[in-house]
């Protein structure tokens, strides 16, 4: 069995192969860049989506040769996209946990940049070597490869969001979405005795920047001094939409506890509600007097 074969969720938020889906949209011609099994592409075309991939292991390749509309086995490395695919060709490039496994990731990112038709993107999902889980396991001298995961035998280059950052830039890509998976750093698969920690390490490391932060995923364009800064736009128009709706249903909120506490004056200054009290302070009087044996 193929090592990364896997079943997707397209509906999970907290998944790379969720928020990959996502970043992509529906109806666009998508490039797989290491589309392993094909379980990316075959969620990414029910979607709507007409999806093209490259794949590196043969026999994963050709599980995934019915989800896609062409598929080339070949090494990322060393192998001229542009030649193969033509430029222009596609509106979304995805790399889902693919460049970590490569020797040179910018040069790749370099020579798939001009299959982008105007306006298109790159979606890319990358693992964070300062997760929580490592930093802890360092502390103990642990740095022990497994299968898959945060230090996958087969990674060869570790990221942290500075170093993913300036990555893109180097490969001429504006970051206009980025988004996280999130792991307890006691929760994954990182070799960590737990019991063996120095006190208050773990609380502190809960505080610290990224430190939940499992995979970024992120989603990018051509660095061209315009379509960067209309996304970046968009995508700030956005944010400031979600804080009105947010504020609006505080203020909506607020006005709701202040008409229930206005509604509680109105009724304590009720006749009825006054002609109770003597009674209530009666009755509370008669009950101090049994307990300490008065009455």
């Amino acid at each position: 069995m193929f090592q990364y074969d896997t079943t997707i969720d397209p509906a999970a938020d907290n998944t790379s192969h969720g928020l990959l889906i996502a970043l992509v949209g529906p109806n666009r011609r998508v490039l797989d860049l290491g589309c392993a099994t094909g379980y990316l592409a075959e969620a990414l075309g029910a979607n709507g989506c007409t999806v093209s991939g490259v794949e590196y292991v043969p026999e994963a390749a050709e599980k995934a040769r019915p989800f896609l509309d062409k598929l080339v086995v070949a090494d990322l490395n060393d192998f001229d996209l542009v030649a193969e695919f033509g430029a222009g060709s596609f509106d979304v490039l995805v790399l889902g946990d693919v460049l970590e496994h490569l020797m040179d990731p910018v040069a790749v990112l370099r020579n798939a940049v001009p299959l982008l038709a105007p306006g298109g993107s790159v979606v890319i999902s990358i693992p964070n070597v300062a997760h929580g889980s490592l930093r802890l396991a360092l502390l103990q001298g642990r740095w022990r490869y497994t299968d898959t995961g945060l230090l996958d035998r087969t990674h060869i280059r570790f990221f942290t969001r500075r170093s993913l950052l300036e990555m893109l830039a180097s490969a001429g890509l504006a970051p206009v979405d980025v988004r996280r998976t999130t792991a307890d750093p006691l929760g994954v698969e990182v070799e960590i005795d737990a019991a063996g920690l120095p006190a208050g390490v773990v609380e502190w490391l809960a505080g610290q920047p990224d430190a939940d932060t499992y995979q970024f995923v992120v989603r990018a364009v051509v660095d061209d001094g315009e379509s960067a800064v209309t996304l970046l736009a968009q995508r700030a128009a956005e944010a400031e939409e979600q804080l009105a709706r947010a504020e609006r249903e505080r203020d909506e909120e607020r006005a709701a506890r202040e008409a229930a506490e206005h509604d509680v004056e109105a009724l304590r200054s009720t006749l009825g509600f006054r002609a109770l009290s003597v009674p209530r302070r009666w009755y509370a009087a008669v009950r101090r007097a049994t307990s300490r044996g008065d009455a």
